[in-house]
């Protein structure tokens, strides 16, 4: 039985998702022992502990350049020492060159089935990859399971779907007649989709399979081999991930380097080289807007990206006070800030909000979430283990400073302790209060646990600012509170046109910083956050082209 016939139902049933946007998910969140086995959790840990200060050596790939690995745990503040295979950047795109020529004849349905097998067999670590995650980016373990395993897989997947669903469209080939009154012409016509060539994919170093995999898995079934290049300090959890892919590939008898790993540390970078050349056709990115302008700019190249936004919430009216701000809370303090989905600008009329006891002030307001935030931090079942720990210094450091900003200081950072991890490196959020027209000040995303709480003259002037900051300086998400029909569409009309997708009253459950795979499109590619979009048509179909083929039929 070819892979494509194994994993037909669920490359089906992924096709059927995108079309109905209803909830699916091929790949369980939940780590219950139930799904994965009872000791399933104990063998990811124990095999990431035996990981550290090894070799990774699971990956196809040469070793010409030497082993090379830069890692620290956020939450020992130690070197992991896991060191991987590399090769210089033109071996890389060599390697590509030579794998594509067979790659690009699979048909889309064995490809689609190949990437389905590795995704399966990933299914089998996600607790591996759930570890490497947490010691690589600093997320609590609950997250580092479900972002990095099965919700990155589902992306992974959605991708294929849509990819398969794109390069099958239009028939393979056709007769075509054309009356001419007393003849007629008739021609067999034939299409083949030809990919565009070799694809970089340049990972983060918060989300290093979630934001990676949607690229990787949409070059690799449109038929273009790709060079993934991943954050030099979240390298395991993407390395798991190619290693699979290229298993797979091997024993299916096809090159395995037609995925690679290329491995960099922080004081020899290798990502412009790669960008730079004229070989490499697709390049994927997450990360800062810098960088991503600089890609974005490059010619001759097709590049997708998700950079920084300011993400803001919009409160006019609630039925529930308590409840939206302990949201809120939550969305501020999760994994510490260090989400692209997570909140910063909070834009709330100076006079106050209707609610069903009445008007609640803005100080009223101010101080729930004062409240809301240290009940959260102070939970010592809830609080470390939401926060995560801090993937990179600098962002305490700018924590830190954002206390001297203007305004009134509403909530200081602290450190609290880990029980787990004595030595994890902790930041609490900070929360100030701030006049609306000191728009500098919060007009761009300061990453961490940073939120602002804006006191506008009303809803209006909070629309017109969040909707202004989304198109000039970009925004993945944005929340709203409101009880009456009309604000509601207004809001949503006006953040559309921003390129904006907004969630209206979220209280319990749910929070703003979740992006549903088959379901919510990750970034619009309609504002300066990323003009790429997770995972629409156009993220597929920009990696291939159609050429036609004519031929008269006689006889």
């Amino acid at each position: 039985m070819s892979l494509f016939a194994k994993h037909q139902p669920i490359l089906e049933r992924a096709v059927k998702a995108l079309h109905e946007r209803t909830f699916f998910a091929q790949y369980p969140e939940h780590p219950s022992p139930k799904i994965y086995g009872e000791e399933a959790d104990k063998n990811g840990r124990e095999w990431f502990q035996q990981m550290v200060g090894q070799q990774f050596a699971e990956l196809q790939q040469a070793d010409s350049a030497g082993w090379v690995g830069a890692e620290v745990s956020p939450y020992l503040q130690e070197p992991l020492n896991i060191t991987y295979p590399t090769v210089t950047p033109d071996e890389y795109l060599v390697n590509a060159a030579r794998a594509f020529d067979s790659w690009r004849k699979v048909a889309p349905g064995e490809r689609a089935g190949l990437l389905i097998e590795s995704l399966e067999r990933l299914r089998e670590r996600f607790f591996e990859i759930a570890y490497a995650t947490m010691h690589t980016t600093g997320q609590g373990y609950m997250m580092a399971f479900q972002a990095s395993g099965p919700h990155a897989a589902d992306r992974a997947l959605e991708a294929i779907a849509m990819g398969y669903e794109e390069l099958t469209r239009f028939p393979q080939s056709a007769v075509w007649t054309k009356p001419m009154g007393k003849y007629e012409i008739t021609l067999r016509k034939e299409w083949r989709a030809v990919p565009r060539g070799t694809g970089l994919v340049i990972g983060c170093s918060t989300f290093p399979t979630w934001n990676t995999v949607p690229g990787l898995y949409a070059g690799l079934v449109t038929g273009n081999p790709v060079v993934v290049k991943p954050h030099p300090g979240a390298v395991l959890p993407i390395a798991i991930v190619v290693a699979e892919i290229q298993k797979v590939l091997q024993e299916n008898d096809l090159d395995p380097l037609t995925v690679q790993l290329a491995v960099d540390t922080p004081d020899k970078l290798i990502t412009k080289e790669l960008a730079e050349d004229k070989r490499v056709k697709l390049i994927d990115y997450t990360g800062s807007s810098e960088f991503g302008n600089y890609l974005e700019g490059l010619s001759g190249k097709i590049v997708f990206t998700e950079k920084t936004g300011v993400n803001s919430v919009i409160i006019d009216s609630t039925d529930e006070v308590d409840k939206m701000v302990a949201n809120l809370a939550f969305s501020i303090t999760l994994y510490s800030g260090q989400m692209c989905t997570a909140p910063q600008n909070i834009f709330i009329p100076a006079e106050g909000i209707d609610t069903p006891d009445g008007k609640v002030s803005f100080d009223e307001i101010a101080a729930k979430f004062v409240e809301q935030i240290n009940g959260l931090v102070d939970n010592p079942k809830a609080g470390p283990f939401v926060l995560g720990a801090v993937q990179n210094p600098a962002t305490c450091e700018r924590v830190a400073a954002s206390e001297k900003l203007p305004g009134k200081l509403l909530l200081a950072a602290r450190s609290i302790e880990n029980p787990m991890f004595k030595n994890a490196r902790l930041t609490t959020p900070v929360l100030l209060a701030i006049e609306a027209d000191k728009v500098d000040v919060f007009a761009r995303e300061l990453f961490g646990p940073i939120a602002f709480l804006i006191k506008t003259s009303g809803t209006e002037e909070s629309v017109r600012l969040a909707s202004q900051l989304a198109a000039e300086h970009g925004a993945i998400t944005c929340a709203a509170y409101t009880t009456n029909a009309d604000t509601k569409d207004y809001i949503a009309d006006q953040l559309a046109l921003a390129g904006t997708p907004v969630a209206f009253n979220f209280k319990t459950g749910i929070y703003v910083n979740q992006h549903a795979g088959f379901s919510d499109f990750h970034v619009t590619g309609g504002n300066p956050a990323g003009n790429a979009s997770f995972t629409n048509p156009e993220y597929v179909i920009r990696r291939f082209f159609w050429v036609g083929t004519r031929e008269p039929v006689t006889g």
